[in-house]
């Protein structure tokens, strides 16, 4: 893991991957509650007899937003920015989804920063996301998140 404790040290990682997360395993269970919580019941992500016999992947699929929901808990492993008194999400852009995340595969996220700003005290990051499958070698996804940060 990083520790980031000012707008100089972000700098220091322009143009550079800042690091990896841990692999995490999607699981039918957690499929599930995304569907619960949304309300999307769609049989290609719950219904695991039909999607094994019906689906052209031959298991359920990940909701691509599931996908996507787990980007601050990965970011929190690759990087910890210290002596901020504010944290903004403040942005997702040119997001594209490359391939479905199948039930049980283990995904990654890699973080590289595409660009560093100073808005008059808050920096303003963005940060490329490309989720990796694991023994996949097209991503899930990539696309740029944006965070502001207000260093002490």
């Amino acid at each position: 893991m990083v520790i980031i404790d000012s707008f100089e040290e972000y700098s220091a990682y322009l143009g550079k991957q800042i690091g990896e997360s841990n692999w995490h395993k999607i699981e039918q269970e957690q499929i599930n509650k995304f569907a619960e919580a949304t309300l999307d019941f769609q049989w290609i992500h719950v219904d695991t007899d039909k999607a094994r016999s019906e689906s052209a992947f031959g298991a359920t699929i990940a909701h691509g937003y599931l996908t996507l929901s787990l980007i601050p808990y990965l970011w929190k492993q690759i990087a910890d920015i210290r002596g901020v008194k504010m944290e903004v999400n403040y942005g997702i852009e040119k997001f594209k989804f490359n391939r479905p995340v199948l039930v049980n595969d283990q995904v990654q996220l890699r973080a590289k920063l595409i660009s560093i700003s100073d808005l008059r005290g808050i920096t303003k990051v963005v940060i490329q996301a490309d989720l990796d499958i694991m023994g996949q070698t097209k991503t899930a996804y990539t696309g740029n998140v944006v965070f502001l940060y207000h260093f002490i």
